[in-house]
Order: C-alpha cells, then structure tokens, then sequence
C-alpha cells in the first residue's frame, strides 16, 4: 500500500492499530466521547501527529494526534484545525499535545 494522504485513511489505520477512542477537546482536557471521561494533560501521551493542509483553503487544515494513556488504559485519536482556526486551549494541554512524550 502506498503512503497515507487522507484523514479517512489515517484514521483508518490508528484504528487497527488500537486507537478506538474518539477525543474532543475542552478547555483544559480531553474528553471521551463515549463515555465523557475527561483525560487531562498528565495522564496521556502523544504517540503520532499527523497534519493535512488544504491546497487553497485554510478551513481544510486538521491535525490528527494518536493518543494514548496508560492511567485509563485507553488509546484514541483527537482530530483538530490548527492555525487560525485552532480551538482555544489552556497552556499545559497546549504543551502536552506539542510535546511527545517518548517513556517508554
């Protein structure tokens, strides 16, 4: 199989990989949507980034982040627009999804 170029096939393949859990972002945390579990900064990791830029418009730029953590026992994927249109975060989970954490 060639390289990955869409979201869909990102996300596909995070998925057979484990990351089942869909995140959303909140203001200080990440939450599950399934279950509305919040997951703050100190107790995940960002395993991969992935970014797509739209050719001409902005709107079209996302960020996926697979992200794991071992206190919930869980890995998932939070997709986000970056740039411009990035939502409003505080500064540690800003950090936390801008550092990789490689502990192994």
């Amino acid at each position: 199989m060639g390289p990955m170029t869409t979201l869909s096939e990102i996300l596909d393949k995070l998925k057979s990989e484990g990351y089942t859990v869909d995140f959303n972002l909140k203001n200080n945390c990440l939450e599950c949507a399934e279950n509305s579990l919040q997951v703050h900064p100190e107790d995940f990791k960002v395993d991969r980034v992935f970014r797509f830029e739209g050719d001409s418009n902005p709107e079209d730029e996302a960020i996926v982040y697979a992200i794991s953590s071992e206190k919930h026992g869980l890995k998932g994927t939070l997709v986000n627009s970056y740039g411009t249109y990035a939502d409003d975060l505080t500064e540690e989970l800003i950090t936390a999804l801008t550092i990789r954490n490689d502990k192994a």
